[in-house]
């Protein structure tokens, strides 16, 4: 037999008795809707086209100054499948080392219970501010997002402030992220102006320039790290063996909120653990190559519970299920749990670059969002089951993955679940036409009587390509046109054809016996 890439459904995971995931990880509308939105956006194409490219470019650069690269990505691979096969034991190992090391663990379900013990630790250590409310820093964090925690500080009179320059563009933008590296992605230097301009009172008057708008940054936030008492992180890695966590990053923003609060909140979903410290030699290359294209992180900051006189003395811990459980139930699935969130999928997509990341509804966009979210929330949410079509299954995602995720496969694997969940009636009607055509196929007297139509065929519809037919055939002349038919088939071609070979042959006998 061929493998065509369709991997056969022998599921024992039970789907109802595991919670899905919550939050910004839904996507309220289908993808096709969204993204035919966003295609008429001609500025955001050509902004996210032109990031990607240079990415792309900066990725393939040092990625091929590695001979090991592929050994690399197979030794990652290894350790975030063992992490995978063995999660609770190693989430207990690490669960002792971080409290042994003065931090506190908290363990969260769901986004609900994750937003309402972040609130509770905030009120408990930031103070109120003369406007009656507090206030808090923010690392970058996709967890957070993920949650929609700064959403619902908002509510309980608590503003968030980020501090990575490119989620201080979003935020002040009142936007919504749309990279996971780059969340600022869909906008150019002129529209950063703007928000600037308009949104931070002290940044005075500003050009375009790079420099210029990071100065006006680094203006507006430093007051907030000096004086802010809680900071709320994600991080990058957390390590079994040791109780550590890890934040890697290119500005220094980080760092500041890392070091200088007296309260540390961290916010990791449970799958970013790593088996032992000496995994991270592997990790530390493989993530700023995939990622930024660089060689190594600028910034990258460990921390092991506290240290007395160093650092935030109040260190917690949120670990973060929201459907991470979930995913890890689907045997076809779960790897798509061991992305480190470099985005190199991403930056590769054809899809993703035309489309931007808004079209996928969740905190995680292009094909790695295209099959964690469905997994996380369960298929038959909202429209999350309209993701795992957001490919062309080029395989392009695939062969850039640093953790080697297949990301082709999960997504054929996720249609497939789709279909029987979502859309039975069509699954009937394509269960009986290919029963039908294996009938007909299956025998040679069958096939030609059904190829003896093609004239009549022909002759109804001009021999002018095909744009429209009805029921389940529809979905696939939506997006694609049928060539004309043609007047006769192959074989009554192929027949003709030997029929005139023959009668030229006999012609040819009767001139040589004449």
């Amino acid at each position: 037999m061929t493998f065509l890439g369709m991997p056969l459904l022998r599921s024992t995971r039970h789907d109802h008795e595991i919670p899905g995931g919550q939050g910004n990880i839904v996507e309220d509308e289908s993808f096709a809707k969204v993204s035919h939105q966003h295609l008429s956006n001609q500025q955001l194409r050509d902004n996210i086209g032109h990031a990607t490219a240079s990415i792309r470019d900066k990725r393939s650069e040092v990625v091929a100054e590695l001979d090991d690269w592929e050994a690399l990505r197979e030794a990652g691979s290894r350790a975030k499948n063992q992490v995978m096969e063995n999660l609770p034991e190693y989430l207990a190992q690490f669960e002792e080392k971080f409290t042994a090391a003065g931090g506190i663990i908290h363990w969260a379900r769901d986004a609900d219970e994750a937003n309402a013990i972040v609130t509770e630790l905030v009120e408990a250590n930031a103070p109120v501010l003369e406007n009656g409310r507090r206030e808090v820093i923010k690392v970058k964090s996709m967890a957070t997002q993920e949650i929609g925690l700064n959403e619902h500080l908002e509510t309980q009179d608590i503003d968030a402030f980020e501090t990575d320059l490119a989620e201080l563009i979003v935020q002040l933008g009142d936007d919504k992220p749309s990279h996971i590296l780059v969340p600022a992605i869909h906008r150019n230097r002129d529209e950063i102006r703007e928000i600037f301009m308009e949104k931070m009172p002290d940044a005075g008057e500003l050009t375009n320039e790079p420099a210029v708008l990071a100065e006006a940054a680094r203006r507006h936030l430093r007051h907030k790290f000096l004086t802010t008492k809680v900071a709320i992180s994600g991080a990058n890695f957390g390590i079994a063996d040791t109780g550590t966590l890890g934040v890697v990053e290119s500005e220094g923003n980080g760092r500041m909120c890392l070091t200088l609060p007296e309260t540390l909140i961290t916010v990791m979903g449970i799958e970013k653990l790593l088996p032992s410290f000496d995994d991270l030699e592997v990790f530390l290359q493989l993530l700023p190559r995939s990622s930024t294209g660089e060689r190594m992180n600028p910034y990258t900051s460990f921390w092991t519970g506290k240290t007395p006189g160093d650092g935030p003395q109040n260190v917690h811990l949120v670990l973060l299920d929201n459907g991470r459980t979930r995913a890890l139930a689907d045997e076809h699935g779960r790897t798509a749990l061991n992305c480190i969130r470099c985005s190199a999928c991403m930056n590769v997509c054809p899809i993703y670059e035309r489309t931007g990341g808004h079209a996928y509804g969740s905190t995680y966009p292009g094909p790695i969002g295209a099959i964690l979210s469905p997994l996380m929330t369960g298929i038959e949410v909202e429209e999350n089951g309209s993701l795992p079509y957001a490919s062309s299954l080029c395989g392009a995602c695939y062969d850039v993955c640093p953790v080697k995720i297949n990301i082709p496969e999960i997504l054929v694997h996720l249609r497939n679940e789709d279909v029987k969940a979502n859309h039975s009636p069509v699954s009937s009607q394509l269960d009986t036409a290919l029963t039908g055509a294996s009938w007909m196929m299956g025998d040679g007297k069958r096939m030609a009587a059904a190829e003896s139509g093609l004239p009549l065929a022909h002759k109804a519809t001009g021999g002018n390509q095909i744009n429209s037919l009805p029921g389940i055939a529809g979905a696939w002349t939506s997006s694609r046109d049928i060539p004309g038919l043609p007047e006769k088939s192959f074989r009554a071609m192929w027949a003709e054809d030997e029929a005139r070979s023959e009668e030229e042959a006999r012609a040819e006998e009767e001139d040589d016996e004449k």
